[in-house]
């Protein structure tokens, strides 16, 4: 049988405008019914010395686009997405930026995470389930869902994480947003968590904070 985790998933780059040997690194991570060129829209507006790739999520809907994993659409958190998805998800994301490291001689040279929706939701369980893989978390719109990973036992204290949420998020409410970030504020992490007058979306002033911690944390 065929490991389903192995899959190379489709994807878009934005090689380093500045060349260098030995550039970080940051995947982008999709919302559920979107696809790879969403987030990688703004891949010319990130910090020139990045290597950006955009992957694709595997599960292809009905009414177009793609997901990580299926979700269920009657707004009780616990039922909110498909667990099992979920975790298999994390698998193929994290065998695909291995794929990636190797395509660009990279090594095992440790990454960033940014997601929206469903892929900050994945980022936060990679990046606190596997910190020794990850520099850097940029969750967009998500939360913490600690039913989808366990959290590692070292580690957490070098990772380095903004998160951001709309108030008005008719989506993702922004209670669940606060509460992870509350379930996570005992743990040795460098946390950046900010809220803006917006809906289930990335509004201007958002994406210039994004930008300013980016380079505020090379």
């Amino acid at each position: 049988m065929s490991d389903s985790s192995a899959i190379i998933l489709d994807y878009r780059v934005r090689k380093p405008m500045i060349m260098a040997s030995n550039p970080p690194v940051l995947f982008l991570l999709h919302g559920y019914g979107s696809h790879e060129e969403d987030l990688f829209s703004f891949a010319n507006y990130l910090p020139d010395d990045y290597l950006v790739i955009s992957l694709r999520a595997p599960i292809s809907l009905d009414f177009g686009g793609f997901a990580w994993y299926s979700i269920h659409f009657d707004q009780d958190q616990k039922k909110w997405s498909d667990d099992g998805e979920a975790i298999a998800a994390q698998k193929i994301i994290l065998h695909n930026i291995d794929f990636h490291l190797k395509q660009f001689s990279l090594g095992d040279k440790k990454v960033s995470l940014l997601g929206f929706s469903q892929g900050a939701i994945l980022s936060w369980a990679l990046g606190l389930g596997h910190p020794d893989k990850f520099d850097k978390i940029i969750a967009l719109s998500g939360y913490v869902n600690s039913d989808l990973f366990t959290f590692a036992a070292q580690g957490l204290e070098n990772l380095r994480c903004f998160s951001s949420h709309g108030i008005q998020d008719p989506t993702i409410p922004v209670e669940w947003a606060r509460e992870g970030i509350e379930s996570i504020k005992h743990l040795p992490i460098k946390i950046d968590y900010r809220e803006y007058e917006a809906g289930h979306g990335i509004v201007p002033e958002n994406f210039t904070d994004l930008i300013t911690w980016l380079k505020a944390n090379p």
